[in-house]
């Protein structure tokens, strides 16, 4: 099944590259049943915004327009509370992969925070539904990333050299009152993003898992601020015996950054001051923006990585090489 699945992802990303279509890696399933569940549980408005609505033909009316050939379809925030609701909406994402195999790629969900149901289902999505990664959740119920008890996870995701989507969901515990006057999108997403990858750099999750690529959302957060601090106070940190060592190399070498959000040419160079060009890629973050903004977005993405001399060069890593080198590994 592996095989096949790998034979079949090699097949689409080769004809992808051929025509020079861009693959987008961040773009969101919102299934009825995950609305439904999210309704019964008062949970709606969980991340402080509406969901918007998602229909398969209205994202591929997009992406034709907007010249974009593959799309990775991840569960949205909130993280649902039923393992039926996860398996539920990964099986949607797999049957539109199945029906659209030259469009769309999939990141499964998992049932955390039972790290042994979301080991079940991620073996289940990989190897029964073809699902090409998986996603995860910045904090699920308070259980962040870079938690001991995800160690056994990471293993088996490190055995399978699993591609991971990071998206950012609602911290826990929250404050409801800055919450409402700040809404998470705005700041506090990229607080949890960098408060995530940070918490699995300082216990070097990502270098004792080498196997596993994590893709980091929204133009790397915060980190290209935060990993020269965390750099610099790691000495006193170990004198005072708050972490151990750390591998920066290798921490680093393990991520890789999606550029939806407020991408420009300046957050690209600031950007490539904690990672290497062939790390960067395309996302939208699709249905949760306009299409229309979005194709004038990446109309712009593509205007300046042709126009500025010293981004030029890896106009196509960006827009599509280095997504197909990343899952085509898989």
């Amino acid at each position: 099944m592996k095989r096949l699945r790998t034979t079949v992802v090699s097949m689409i990303l080769a004809t992808t590259a051929n025509a020079q279509g861009v693959i987008d890696v961040h773009s969101h399933i919102i299934t009825p049943e995950f609305v439904s569940a999210l309704e019964k549980e008062g949970r709606l408005l969980d991340e402080g915004f509406p969901l918007p609505k998602y229909d398969v033909d209205n994202h591929l009316k997009w992406m034709d327009e907007a010249g974009v050939q593959i799309s990775v379809l991840t569960l949205a925030a909130p993280q649902p509370t039923s393992a039926d609701v996860v398996r539920k909406t990964n099986e949607a994402a797999a049957l539109i992969k199945r029906e659209h195999p030259d469009r769309f790629l999939f990141c499964a969900a998992l049932p955390l925070p039972d790290v042994d149901a979301a080991i079940r289902e991620a073996k289940y999505a990989l190897d029964t539904l073809g699902a090409d990664g998986i996603k995860l959740a910045t904090n699920v119920r308070g259980q962040y990333l870079g938690a001991p008890e995800l160690d056994t996870l990471f293993a088996m995701l490190n055995e399978r050299k699993a591609v991971v989507i990071l998206h950012p969901h609602r911290p826990e515990p929250v404050n409801r009152e800055v919450m409402a006057q700040t809404p998470l999108a705005m700041q506090e997403y990229l607080s949890e993003t960098t408060r995530a990858v940070a918490n699995m750099i300082s216990r070097n999750v990502l270098a004792r898992y080498p196997n596993v690529k994590v893709v980091v959302p929204h133009c790397g957060a915060y980190l290209p601020l935060a990993v020269p601090r965390m750099k610099s106070l790691t000495a006193v940190m170990q004198a005072n015996k708050l972490v151990g060592d750390i591998d920066w190399e290798a921490n680093l070498r393990a991520l890789y950054y999606d550029l939806a959000g407020a991408h420009s040419p300046e957050v690209i160079r600031m950007m490539l001051t904690i990672t290497t060009p062939d790390h960067l890629l395309y996302g939208s973050d699709y249905p949760y923006v306009a299409p229309q903004v979005l194709t004038q977005s990446l109309a712009r993405m593509k205007q300046y990585l042709t126009t500025e001399a010293d981004l030029a060069p890896f106009r196509e890593m960006i827009l599509y090489k280095n997504a197909n080198q990343l899952f085509n590994g898989l």
